[in-house]
């Protein structure tokens, strides 16, 4: 299999999330496609095949399955425009139909996700104080603007809002702790923010679920971002803008556009520059 690595959500020729993609006429037994997923050894990898009037794919951590990747699905949109030309590509994933836009803007290619549908919970206090004391935080640190919750845009992801750009930069963990937490809770990553502006965020994600630590772009946890903060009626008057990425070095831009319609998908999107 001939795999694909591009970085999504890049800012310009830097940062960005790496991920593979694999395009291929027939999807691979899951077991091959989890092995090139534990080589590659990115966030995710995406494996693609032709499927009606689209394309089924399926996203492999080094050590999971995960139902829905942003930034794979990102990446894919990017692959998919340079192999068949611009256009807007159909997906089936294992629990939701999707899709993503691709296109070259000069030597720059971008892409844009339209996200599974969106929806928002409060994070149970037993799991928000699990949460805090993974990261040495207390609820003081938290930002009474946004209270913690569950937001789900194809998979569930806490958010934990900071009150203070320090502590967001401060952001350690024990990674087999995070773990356990993630698997035993079934969350894809744990979404800590904090509010710049109403339109500006700044972001960590860790995924030890997918047994990375940190993710410096999650597409996946930026859609649910949006959709928890249009269930909130926080004023972010249709787009809100993430810099993630920043305190890893690999600094990342991602784009989010939210309809005031509850829990309708919303849209991802950022460029993307070629891994060599």
């Amino acid at each position: 299999m001939k795999v694909e690595r591009v970085a999504a959500f890049s800012d310009g020729d830097v940062g960005g999330n790496p991920a593979g993609v694999v395009l291929c006429d027939v999807l691979p037994a899951a077991e091959s496609m989890q092995a090139v997923a534990a080589e590659v050894g990115y966030s995710e990898t995406a494996f693609a095949a032709p499927a009606g009037d689209g394309w089924r794919v399926r996203y492999f951590a080094p050590e999971a399955e995960v139902d829905f990747c942003g930034h794979a699905t990102i990446a894919l949109g990017a692959v998919l425009a340079l192999r068949h030309g611009d256009g807007v590509f159909m997906l089936q994933l294992n629990a939701a139909r999707v899709s993503v836009e691709g296109r070259k803007e000069g030597a720059t290619v971008v892409a844009a996700l339209q996200s599974p549908p969106t929806a928002s919970r409060p994070a149970p206090d037993a799991l928000v104080d699990a949460a805090l004391r993974l990261f040495s935080l207390d609820r003081d640190d938290l930002d009474p603007r946004i209270p913690p919750a569950i937001a789900n845009a194809g998979a569930d992801h806490l958010v934990l809002p900071l009150r203070s750009r320090r502590e967001l930069a401060a952001m350690r963990y024990e990674f087999e702790v995070g773990r356990v937490l993630m698997k035993a809770e079934k969350l894809c990553t744990i979404s800590l923010i904090h509010a710049e502006l109403p339109r500006r965020f700044h972001a960590r994600n860790p995924f030890a679920f997918g047994g990375v630590y940190e993710d410096p772009a999650t597409g996946a946890a930026a859609a649910a971002l949006g959709g928890y903060l249009r269930d909130l009626g926080w004023p972010h008057e249709g787009v809100i803008d993430i810099v993630q990425g920043e305190d890893m070095g690999m600094r990342s831009r991602l784009h989010v556009e939210i309809t005031p319609t509850v829990g309708a998908s919303v849209r991802v999107s950022g460029s993307v520059r070629p891994i060599v």
